[in-house]
């Protein structure tokens, strides 16, 4: 045991409730592969209530959203994270703002995914998500500057998978019907040419994985867990 005492101690701010409890499952399923029973780092989560992220996000607040995030680092610091994750895309905008005044550095989803994608030598990849990261910038400026072209799915997949996400996903809510039209929705973006498929969305694992996608999967949560714990042991990142 004593090889490993030294991980840096995880801090996980927590925003939507599933998502965080998905990525925190992650971090010990992958600590697990790498280094068997023994080693894993330490991992505290802290939370402000989702309902007030979901509130600053709709009055398009990103400050507030910023303040709460560098609320939970602040708290997480406190008890002795040494870094720390936000497992949740559309929050990403505001781990830019939270990070400037944070005591402990964040390691983010998105250079981490993009990361990926690029050391894959993908040139086209499809996204879904919630409307927001569907149709924002949350991976397409990231992509972008690697030289990957970013698809969002049609106005009407888009409509539909928000609703999964906020009706369902969001809630722990597993639909076999919502699984379907979300990987047919991937289906037509493969069609459009898209070589992969980025899941920005942290529940979307609960329907769609790399065994039943059309296209390959980066799984956001998981990419950032597996980055939490080699950052963690200061090991270099896959990509």
């Amino acid at each position: 045991m004593g090889k490993h005492r030294s991980a840096k101690h995880i801090g996980i701010v927590a925003v939507s409730p599933e998502g965080s409890a998905l990525c925190y499952r992650e971090i010990f399923r992958f600590a697990g592969r790498l280094l068997g029973d023994h080693g894993h780092p330490v991992v505290s989560l802290h939370n402000e209530p989702f309902e007030d992220y979901m509130a600053a996000v709709l009055r398009d607040d990103w400050h507030r959203v910023g303040e709460l995030l560098l609320r939970s680092a602040k708290c997480l610091a406190a008890i002795g994270a040494e870094f720390c994750i936000t497992p949740d895309n559309v929050m990403q905008h505001g781990v830019e703002l939270a990070r400037t005044h944070s005591p402990i550095p964040w390691l983010t989803m998105t250079d981490l995914v993009s990361d990926q994608v690029a050391a894959d030598q993908r040139k086209v990849v499809g996204l879904i998500g919630t409307k927001m990261v569907m149709f924002g910038s949350t991976y397409q400026t990231y992509l972008g500057l690697k030289g990957v072209k970013v698809i969002a799915p049609d106005a009407r997949d888009a409509e539909t998978i928000d609703a999964i996400i906020f009706r369902e996903l969001v809630h722990g809510a597993v639909v076999e019907s919502s699984r379907q039209q979300l990987l047919d929705a991937i289906e037509r973006m493969k069609q459009r040419g898209a070589e992969g498929v980025v899941l920005g969305c942290t529940e979307a694992p609960l329907l769609v994985t790399s065994a039943n996608s059309p296209l390959p999967v980066y799984d956001t949560a998981a990419l950032l867990a597996e980055g939490a714990v080699r950052f963690s042991l200061g090991l270099k990142p896959v990509g």
